[in-house]
């Protein structure tokens, strides 16, 4: 009980000058308008103004493979792993910072033993004339102390620093959500071009077929002396060429594949019985609600992660303003000594002790440190401009692409109608002796160049897409709080 009020008297004074300081110094931080910012009313392209629930986008396409992939994605990505471990990192900084407000205080206690190895004793003569020796014996003692200290907050610096962990650690979850974000396009673009990969390999292998055919027509063509043999060389030469191109897309897809397996935590190969089946590419919806230019600065992870930074860099002009003020430091001391443990707390000594500190010269150093600051929270405010500025740029270019991959798609749909009927035309024409094989080659080249253009254009329309939904902030739930994932186990999203 003795040990307890010493305690409480020692506390009580920094305790009240940490009420009474309510002060901190440096720019208290407000968040930034849309104009401030830069950004329009208006998008500068068509795009639908209405916006929509993109969290689950990937669901749009109506492929469960798909589907599949990204949710797997999402958990047991190791970049995501990592992610994770760096929120962790920032919630314990966090920790480590908001120690700085509270007081310090440690403990200790000892037990000391001498014993006397020569000497040092008193030699008596007893009446009886007998000699003994006394007083030489060993000795313990015991001993407990409790030290404390705080320093006064006066001026707001540690709140400061802990203001500025806090924004760190919750850009620290924007910045995870980013990483899913970007997780998740990446699977669903490789998984687009895989199935690209696909098509033009149907492609390749029904043209080599046909080129077959036209060999072999060449061949008994040339037998019959109708035509030299510079047809059966074309032929020839045409379908090799052909052929030479099959390696290429069936390594291309190899390369989607085993990205996609990476992806989801995997080894190359893991995937490929999954997508060996060949599915058309998923085409998704016709039109993608954009809402207007200033949904970014919510639905965007990075946008807001930049915002955090800039956050934290404005409260750390207080911490650098707080170092050139005095600082008030208290501290204080309960200790005991005694012969024997009963004895322990009879008497405790107690010590309390005050001090003010303030720098004089430092050479500029500190006053250096403040417009460092100033000039990191500038340095901040403009990468978080860019960043908007950035994503309104990635939000119009996917748009545009989109538009684009659209309008070839039609293109190209025409080409092939048209290419396929003139190959057809050519080739009986070629069987009848009424056109050269070079005429022929020339549709059959044409018929090619339709097919993998129509096939480009359905991937591109869906990589454009998909960089729309990812542009658009697609993919997670702004409303989510993503720091719990720090002390949590791990979820999809």
């Amino acid at each position: 009980m003795i040990l307890r009020a010493g305690l409480d008297r020692l506390l009580f004074v920094p305790l009240a000058a940490g009420l009474l300081a309510s002060c901190a110094v440096g720019p208290d931080y407000a968040a930034r308008s849309a104009g401030e910012l830069g950004v329009p009313d208006q998008w500068s392209v068509s795009a639908p103004p209405q916006a929509e629930d993109l969290t689950r986008w990937w669901r749009n396409f109506d492929d469960p493979v798909l589907t599949q992939l990204v949710e797997q994605a999402a958990a047991t990505n190791l970049d995501l792993e990592q992610a994770i471990a760096r929120l962790r990192q920032a919630r314990e900084s966090l920790v480590i910072s908001g120690a700085a407000l509270l007081p310090s205080a440690s403990g200790s206690g000892s037990v000391n033993r001498t014993e006397t190895l020569k000497g040092g004793g008193t030699t008596l003569t007893l009446p009886d004339g007998t000699v003994t020796t006394t007083g030489g014996g060993g000795r313990t003692s015991f001993s407990l102390g409790l030290d404390a200290s705080y320093q006064l907050d006066l001026f707001g610096g540690n709140r400061r620093a802990v203001e500025a962990s806090r924004a760190q650690f919750e850009g620290s979850g924007f910045d995870y959500a980013t990483t899913l974000l970007t997780v998740q396009s990446e699977v669903a673009r490789n998984y687009v071009l895989a199935r690209a990969y696909q098509a033009q390999l149907e492609n390749a292998k029904a043209s080599l077929a046909i080129q077959d055919d036209n060999l072999q027509i060449a061949g008994w063509r040339v037998m019959a002396g109708l035509v030299s043999s510079v047809d059966q060389e074309q032929a020839r030469a045409s379908r090799a060429q052909t052929a030479a191109g099959i390696p290429q897309v069936e390594q291309q897809y190899n390369a989607a594949v085993s990205r996609i397996s990476v992806l989801t935590g995997q080894a190359p190969g893991a995937l490929k019985p999954l997508l060996a089946p060949v599915r058309p590419i998923p085409r998704g919806p016709v039109q993608v609600g954009s809402g207007i230019p200033a949904n970014v600065l919510r639905q965007r992870p990075d946008v807001r992660s930049s915002e955090r930074q800039l956050a934290a860099a404005t409260a750390q002009i207080g911490v650098a303003k707080a170092a050139l003020l005095p600082q008030l430091n208290i501290s204080g001391s309960l200790d005991t000594n005694a012969t024997n443990f009963n004895s322990l707390f009879d008497t405790i000594t107690g010590g309390l002790f005050g001090g003010i500190s303030q720098a004089i010269f430092n050479g500029g150093r500190l006053n250096a440190q403040v417009r460092s600051s100033r000039a990191a929270a500038d340095g901040a405010f403009a990468a978080y401009r860019s960043s908007v500025l950035t994503a309104l740029e990635d939000v119009e270019n996917a748009v545009v692409a989109l538009q684009s991959a659209e309008e070839r798609e039609r293109q190209f749909a025409i080409a092939l109608d048209a290419s396929n009927n003139s190959a057809l035309l050519a080739r009986a024409q070629y069987r009848s002796g009424l056109t050269d094989f070079t005429t022929l080659n020339t549709q059959e080249s044409a018929l090619i160049s339709a097919r993998n253009g129509l096939v480009q254009a359905r991937s591109d329309r869906a990589t454009a897409l998909i960089a729309l939904y990812d542009a658009l902030g697609g993919g997670w739930d702004p409303s989510s709080d993503y720091t719990v994932l720090a002390t949590e186990p791990r979820g999809t999203n």
